[in-house]
């Protein structure tokens, strides 16, 4: 699916008004909420980072508690913030996932992941370094939860927080500006499924998946095609009876027992199920399954935020949003950093990251809020004219480098590397052709070593937050 350019207003010179220093509140301590808060002060702004956990990492925070509800989607339910499943490795090399300016390199250590691709454990010691280098831990109030995010008149923000572990009373603050990244791997999208109501079978959504066991001796049926759903079909194939891939994607021909394995089959969507356990695809095939899991992504959700209205989550589409990041009439003291998918999220979030900091001081000059809403409307009817739903807004894949760069000449920065560009695109390659090895085998050392080049002179220069 090709995923049709933002339109672009005329490129707009820095603002030549005085810099202004705001007072900001970050809600979120992930990777997202760590970089933009290292670009707000680098500004001169006044930070304050919300995090509900006692550390900061947000969904690379490895749990092995699941939720009281498997599927994730009851209210009242004992909610886990991570989805990350105990053998996760990143699917990204970490040449091409870390920040620009802080690369995630392998650390000489006994008890680190040195691997190209390595496990959750690893990102996660990697934020909390890129945290102690540039000493951001002050700024983060851990355990504290955002209850509310509120506009007020003359444009402030009021923000209600409480003490998660004293159970104390909610403490409300004035801030200038607000900036959300409180991820959006938590509340889980579930597929309908025509006769779900009366199949006696088991269902669970990926965010609960940890470990395979549960599954032994099972017929499983599996929903999605991402890169997660891939890693937990392997995994549980290894102790189930039958995997059944169900696959909006798949090509017709590529339908039946996948020649790799002896359990794992592809099939397409499910067309209904049946009260005697019967799962019946759109293909006419069909299984008696014991198990259905739903790889089937994440809803954006705020449930703090409250803006009358004027920003709204619709089908999964947050907006209206200029560029992803800025409400056109709130811009610039509301933003959102990390909402694009199918990306590498890191560099994505620093380039984000330094445009809101330069936008909220004055360094960087925004169009009009009527020329942000004429091009949020025409990147909306693009989408429309080639019938791109609407959950699919924020998705990025291949266009994401032209969207990087072009937050990087708003910045004053220079584009994405081309060494980083080529190395995304020869490991979906290297994804397709090897989806179990990967991680291990590839072809691009070349582009490994001029990352390794590229890389020294942002390690000798490590706290620095300019562009080089």
């Amino acid at each position: 699916m090709n995923i049709p350019k933002t339109p672009t207003v005329p490129f707009r010179f820095p603002s030549t008004t005085p810099i202004t220093h705001r007072k900001v509140a970050v809600i979120g301590a992930g990777a997202a909420g760590l970089v933009a808060a290292r670009e707000l002060r680098s500004e001169g702004h006044s930070v304050v980072v919300f995090e509900r956990e006692k550390q900061i990492g947000g969904t690379w925070i490895y749990n092995p508690n699941t939720e009281s509800d498997p599927l994730g989607v009851e209210p009242t339910r004992n909610i886990i913030h991570s989805s990350l499943y105990a053998s996760l490795r990143t699917n990204l090399s970490r040449e091409v996932m870390g920040f620009r300016e802080y690369p995630f390199v392998a650390v000489d250590k006994g008890d680190r992941d040195p691997r190209r691709f390595p496990g959750h454990r690893e990102v996660l010691e990697y934020l909390n370094d890129f945290m102690g280098e540039f000493e951001l831990g002050g700024l983060v109030r851990f355990g504290t939860e955002v209850k509310h995010v509120g506009l007020m008149e003359g444009g402030k923000w009021k923000v209600r927080s409480r003490k998660r572990s004293d159970g104390g009373e909610d403490d409300d603050e004035v801030y200038d500006a607000v900036v959300v990244v409180n991820g959006h791997y938590t509340e889980p999208r579930i597929a309908e499924i025509p006769g779900i109501d009366m199949w006696p079978g088991k269902q669970i959504h990926s965010h609960n998946y940890r470990v395979p066991d549960p599954f032994r001796d099972q017929i499983v049926v599996l929903i999605g095609s991402s890169s997660s759903a891939v890693d937990i079909s392997v995994e549980i194939a290894g102790v189930a009876k039958e995997v059944h891939i169900s696959s909006r994607t798949a090509m017709d021909e590529a339908f039946g027992k996948l020649h790799r394995y002896n359990n794992i089959h592809l099939h397409s969507v499910i067309e209904s199920v049946q009260q005697d356990g019967t799962v019946v695809f759109r293909d006419e095939s069909a299984v008696c399954g014991d198990m259905i899991v739903h790889c089937t992504g994440y809803k954006y959700h705020f449930p703090f935020l409250k803006t009358n209205d004027i920003v709204t989550v619709d089908d999964n589409r947050v907006g209206p949003l200029y560029k992803h990041i800025f409400p056109p009439v709130l811009a610039p003291l509301l933003s959102f950093v990390g909402l694009p998918w199918k990306v590498a999220p890191f560099p994505l979030v620093e380039f984000q990251s330094k445009w809101i900091a330069g936008s909220l001081s004055g360094r960087i000059s925004l169009p009009t809020p009527e020329e942000m809403m004429k091009d949020v409307e025409a990147f909306y009817a693009s989408l429309e004219a080639s019938g791109i739903p609407k959950r699919y807004t924020h998705k990025m894949g291949n266009y994401q480098f032209e969207y990087n760069d072009w937050l990087a000449a708003e910045c004053g920065c220079p584009p994405s590397e081309e060494w980083r560009k080529e190395m995304y695109h020869a490991t979906s390659k290297n994804k397709k052709a090897r989806p179990e090895t990967y991680r291990d085998e590839w072809e691009d050392q070349h582009l490994v070593e001029q990352a390794q080049k590229d890389f020294q002179k942002f390690l000798s220069k490590a706290g620095h937050s300019s562009c080089m």
